[in-house]
């Protein structure tokens, strides 16, 4: 009989079950099988229970970025990848950085956005206002969710209000803006969409289909800026170089997508060993 992926039950068994017939399935030697069940700083039992069908655990280097100076303060930042050269050229852009007073940076805060997708409505343009003069009353019974992030001076402060055209009629979307301190936000912004989705289906006569947060947080960004003579970099020729790149990633989407993989080898980095949802970043 030919092997099959088809494994009901197999959320039901044990680690070691799982992983003795995905073994037998994937045909893996036991010295192969061992290092799926070498630990490191996460045990076999907590991986087992942060997420379904564990069989083993994966390690990657925790290394540290050194010579950061961010708005006049010192810092060595934590990073988590396989790839080489990586912290290294961290490290040296930001020895580089330093000679002007290193990296300035500032933040518009940390602002999230819950989506209310509303269908079905007649005159949308019309309950779009309808829901603007409603606006204090959704707010009040969205912040009433979570009273400990309201009491830190977090919570839901404002709402806005879009309609968009599709291929199944307009859609009125209502955008809870939230300030959800340090959090990354979507538990708090997911249970304020699902509470106001019923008085918005109310307003609005329509049938409310997605509550849930938005991973595009254009409200929430951090502006970076450094200056660097170019005698620090090799002089007139150099930059010159960096600016023909620059342009040609501006004007090519394959060049762009290629620098850009190179900006998020350093982000995601430090996103994963900080512990933070880099899968949203």
């Amino acid at each position: 009989m030919s092997k099959t992926s088809r494994m009901p039950g197999f959320y039901k068994l044990s680690l070691e079950e799982r992983l003795k017939l995905i073994s037998e399935f994937a045909g893996l030697s036991e010295e192969e099988a061992s290092l799926l069940k070498k630990e490191g700083n996460l045990s076999l039992d907590t991986a087992d229970r942060m997420i379904e069908n564990v069989i083993g655990t994966m390690a990657y280097p925790f290394a540290v970025a050194v010579n950061f100076l961010i708005n006049g303060k010192d810092y060595v930042v934590p990073m988590t990848l396989e790839e080489p050269s990586v912290v290294a050229a961290a490290s040296n852009a930001a020895k580089v950085m330093r000679e002007n007073g290193g990296i300035y940076a500032k933040t518009t805060g940390p602002v999230m956005i819950g989506q209310v997708q509303v269908v079905g409505v007649k005159d949308p343009w019309y309950k779009k206002m309808v829901l603007i003069e409603h606006k204090d009353e959704i707010l009040e019974l969205a912040n009433k969710q979570d009273p400990v992030l309201v009491k830190l001076g977090g919570g839901a402060k404002d709402l806005e209000v879009r309609i968009l055209d599709t291929r199944i009629g307009p859609m009125l979307v209502a955008h809870l803006i939230v300030d959800v301190k340090d959090a990354m936000g979507a538990n708090a912004v997911n249970t304020m969409c699902e509470k106001v989705s019923g008085l918005i289906e109310t307003l609005t006569g329509g049938k409310v289909y997605l509550r849930i947060i938005s991973n595009l947080a254009d409200k929430r960004l951090v502006r970076a800026w450094v200056r660097i003579r170019k005698e620090t970099i090799g002089g007139e020729e150099v930059v010159d170089g960096i600016v023909a790149a620059y342009e040609f990633a501006k004007a090519d989407p394959y060049r762009a997508a290629t620098h850009n993989k190179g900006i998020m080898n350093g982000v995601i980095a430090v996103a994963l060993a900080t512990a933070q949802d880099h899968r949203a970043i």
